[in-house]
């Protein structure tokens, strides 16, 4: 008998211990291009992570998956640690690359380079006091390339190229 008291106790303190976590909110701000490399494009989302329980929380990592115009683009994860102070926001900019021959596959669509449609549906592994939990983000919006691109010709010529090709 005293080992099921011991147990229903234990049990009943778990449960509490799930109702006193709140989820961080995540939410994904901007998306920006930040250089072109041999590689491809790289890119970052910038996301503000904000905590509403009175105990800071810790990133342990993430998981992404991203895909542009319908076309699965890119997916991945980063080992990062971060701390989200209680009751804060926290910005967190969420790298990543998308390769050249990706990139041709969203160019031969030609897309209106100011409404460009994208999905990110991510994971972030969280350590609470009370273990660690795996808060789930998914983010659709559209993306506008950067005038500064747009601009330099880049984006026409590569197009220009596109329709070349075209039968």
């Amino acid at each position: 008998m005293k080992k099921l008291f011991v147990l229903m106790v234990g049990l009943f303190l778990c449960a509490g211990c799930s109702l006193i976590l709140d989820k961080p909110e995540v939410k994904v701000r901007d998306l920006n291009v930040v250089g072109l490399g041999a590689g491809g494009v790289d890119l970052e989302f910038l996301v503000t992570v904000t905590n509403p329980n009175s105990f800071p929380l810790v990133l342990k990592g993430y998981t992404y998956d991203l895909s542009v115009m319908a076309l699965p683009l890119t997916k991945g994860g980063m080992r990062e640690r971060v701390e989200f102070p209680a009751e804060k926001a926290t910005d967190v900019r969420l790298p990543f690359r998308i390769a050249y021959g990706d990139l041709w596959e969203i160019l031969k669509r030609n897309p209106d380079a100011s409404r460009i449609p994208y999905a990110l549906v991510a994971g972030f592994e969280v350590e609470t006091p009370f273990g660690t939990s795996t808060v789930p983000v998914s983010k659709s919006s559209e993306f506008a390339v950067p005038e500064r691109y747009r601009n330099s010709g880049l984006l026409k010529g590569v197009s220009e190229l596109l329709n070349g090709f075209r039968p």
